[in-house]
């Protein structure tokens, strides 16, 4: 009895997705839990699998098809198939590119896409992943392989043999390429554009001392993680129990606004922003002010690693009543980080920086990070700003506070 093969269920902040890859063509064989297609919305990339063995007898919904929720979009006739029959047939028709469709059970999104831009043949590239799986760093390495050695002169030879011109200068062909915007791409800038149009949007400044807690992890970092089965002590975690325990005496910078009302959270739910190949994402740590060093610092590592590899769910993305970025990570000294509606606040972290200091008359010489909160200036005054900011400034310089909520 054949079976329908239907779109996720999208939750209401979700309208619609796109249809960005099959992974399987109409009449190849298809294992349990084996990745049929994957659809694009504007905050994740969802995969849908295979319900049980069988064959992939029609594709309804074929590539670059915006669908909404639960639409069907293949049909397949369960049942029992022989272990070597999952090979691909190459005479089947796909809507992928042939440069990809050989390996592309094997490989995510982003590497599909770099793949398909270089015009690479899959086939050439080892895939390092889980399985053999192909992954974005595969593709940047064999693609600098091939920059570092290219083709043989003999071509350009046979050319000027031929009467061709070749310059000996800088090429003179001005290269352009127009490719679309990705869902998510494109939901970002959407949502930035509303975010400086619709809000109020004013930044606050101030420095903190860093030393205290390097020292700390460098005399807890070995046993820390030893204890906690891996997890590595880091810095987001810190500031992710700073900014707990000051939107707690600020609600007003743990609030949002609905329309004429102003809705205050009676929890934190702090977002973490990530960055992903396919733009900033930012998914959520609920209940922050209730979990440990520990706990935030597992969650963030493993929120990570699902942003990477396209994991993230829809319920990963959902809510959050604050934010923190940290574009320390990439080298920035000092930026003006824009809020993630309907949130009012969100706090920037920087780049560690050894600056001279004047301590008790004394020049001296301390790790010192720029901090930025942005913030809504409708609902939050700058006084508040301020001495948000200053809490999670004395949190840092004293970790003990955050133990103890002074």
């Amino acid at each position: 009895m054949a079976v329908e093969i239907k779109a996720p269920a999208f939750p209401e902040s979700v309208a619609d997705g796109e249809v960005v890859a099959w992974h399987k063509g109409e009449g190849e064989s298809v294992r349990r839990d084996e990745l049929l297609v994957e659809i694009e919305t504007d905050k994740v990339v969802m995969e849908v699998v295979a319900p049980s063995d069988g064959v992939l007898v029609t594709i309804k919904v074929q590539v670059g098809s915006v669908i909404e929720s639960e639409v069907i979009l293949a049909v397949m006739e369960p049942g029992e198939i022989a272990k070597d029959s999952t090979a691909p047939d190459s005479s089947d028709s796909h809507d992928i590119p042939d440069s990809v469709s050989a390996l592309s059970p094997t490989m995510g999104p982003a590497a599909r896409k770099l793949i398909e831009e270089y015009s690479i043949d899959a086939s050439e590239i080892a895939g390092t992943g889980k399985g053999g799986r192909i992954t974005k760093e595969d593709v940047v390495s064999y693609q600098s392989t091939q920059a570092k050695n290219p083709p043989s002169v003999s071509t350009d030879v046979n050319r000027a043999a031929s009467g061709i011109t070749i310059p000996n200068g800088p090429s003179s062909e001005r290269i352009e390429k127009r490719v679309p915007m990705t869902r998510m791409r494109a939901r970002i800038a959407e949502r930035l554009l509303q975010a400086s149009q619709q809000t109020a949007m004013l930044t606050t400044f101030n420095e903190v001392n860093m030393q205290p807690v390097i020292m700390l992890r460098q005399k807890y970092k070995e046993q820390f993680e030893k204890i906690h089965k891996g997890t590595r002590l880091g810095y987001m975690g810190f500031f992710v129990k700073a900014a707990c325990e000051a939107l707690k005496r600020f609600p007003a910078v743990n609030a949002s606004i609905d329309g004429q009302d102003v809705v205050y959270h009676g929890y934190q739910d702090i977002g973490v922003a990530v960055s992903t190949e396919d733009g900033l994402v930012v998914p959520v740590l609920r209940d922050a002010d209730f979990m440990s060093l520990a706990d935030v610092e597992a969650a963030v590592s493993d929120l990570g690693l699902k942003a990477r590899d396209n994991k993230l769910s829809i319920e990963d993305m959902t809510g959050g009543t604050f934010t923190v970025t940290n574009g320390g990570v990439f080298g920035s000294l000092m930026s003006t980080p824009i809020l993630n509606p309907p949130q009012t606040g969100i706090l920037g972290m920087h780049k560690i920086q050894e600056r001279p200091m004047v301590i008790d008359g004394e020049i001296v010489v301390l790790p010192m990070m720029y901090l930025a909160l942005s913030y809504d200036h409708r609902l939050i005054d700058g006084k508040t700003a301020v001495q948000f900011l200053v809490a999670v400034k004395n949190l840092i310089e004293d970790p003990a506070r955050i133990l103890l909520q002074l």
